[in-house]
């Protein structure tokens, strides 16, 4: 198969790889469509001690299954491998257990690639005629989910009710502020610098994206999502956040500057963390991807497989205006 190889920090290479082996309970797919995530922009910059090199990339995957009780479908794949008898796994959290496995990381090879594997029971069907591009948006789309989600419920009112922010306008940013109005949110904020970006987000149907320098004021927001996790975005955030208001931190970017740990303390702001999705979230989104419920899905741009160093090169540069790059085989 052809796949897209990371063989150095910032160097990635178009070449013939082996054909994923066949493994018990396990489906190969021929993939359809993959997206950029954040992550692999973490890794190829060669700051990801966990995904050694050589190694293919790519989680955020859409595609055919071949082999096994599914064959034949098409389907949209959680990257997510859990074994079934991790005590997180029996409490409900799957996504927080330590003996977790993600497609890109050893001993997984990603789905940047003509073909992938992944367990049977990780496999959600989707329709004939919806686009491969589109269902690799389930991915990044569970993440922001399951963020808005465990953010309000630790939200001392409902959604409804609440005043929310959320900053930066990528994939996650963008999904999440969807995810808020499509759960009936009072007021959204998606709060992004990149004027290329705001509009992207307003073709997506996100009437109240506004530019960093129209961000609600100080102290207002019940719920503030940081899809950055940037020191300045964590610094907004602790800004934004009302007495007794929720930080969901859903940036990987290192380091804790910016967090205003007095303010947190005095308004008892609660900050939390968050990571990946449940099976049954990811499930969940696909069925809101498939019904049109988050809007028509156009804020992505698809790009051949072979042409990804390129794709990549172009995100570093900062040359790309859609919130999400999906690669095609």
């Amino acid at each position: 198969m052809k796949a897209l190889v990371q063989t150095a920090p910032n160097t990635l290479l178009y070449r013939d790889e082996p054909d994923p082996a066949h493994a018990p309970g396990e489906a190969i797919i021929r993939v359809e469509a993959v997206g950029i995530c954040g992550s692999d922009m973490h890794a190829i910059h060669g700051h990801d001690a966990r995904r050694p090199v050589p190694i293919i990339l790519g989680h955020e995957a859409a595609g055919r299954v071949l082999t096994g009780p599914l064959a034949g479908r098409r389907v949209a794949v959680n990257p997510l491998v859990v074994p079934a008898d991790c005590s997180f796994a029996r409490e409900g959290r799957p996504h927080l257990s330590p003996r977790r496995e993600i497609l890109s990381m050893p001993p997984r090879p990603g789905a940047f690639a003509e073909l992938a594997r992944a367990p049977e029971g990780n496999l959600v069907e989707i329709p004939e005629d919806m686009p491969a591009a589109k269902a690799a948006l389930a991915e990044p789309v569970a993440v922001s989910y399951h963020a808005v989600h465990h953010g309000a419920r630790l939200l001392h009112r409902p959604l409804p009710a609440a005043r929310c922010a959320v900053l930066g306008g990528g994939a996650i940013g963008l999904a999440a502020a969807l995810v808020l109005d499509q759960a009936g949110s009072g007021e959204v904020w998606l709060i992004e610098p990149n004027e290329a970006r705001r509009e992207t987000a307003r073709r997506a149907g996100i009437n109240l994206a506004r530019a960093s320098d129209e961000a609600p004021e100080d102290g207002s927001c019940d719920l503030v999502i940081d899809a950055v996790g940037a020191g300045t975005t964590r610094m907004v955030a602790c800004r934004l956040a009302r007495q007794g208001g929720v930080i969901v931190h859903a940036g990987l970017l290192p380091g804790t500057d910016g967090l205003d740990v007095r303010r947190l303390t005095l308004q008892e702001i609660t900050f939390t963390g968050t990571y990946c999705y449940t099976p049954d979230e990811f499930r969940t989104v696909v069925g809101l991807l498939v019904s049109g419920r988050l809007g028509a899905l156009d804020w992505l741009e698809a790009r051949p497989l072979a042409e990804g160093a390129r794709a990549v090169a172009d995100i570093d540069a900062g040359a790309v205006a859609a919130a999400k790059l999906v690669l095609i085989p």
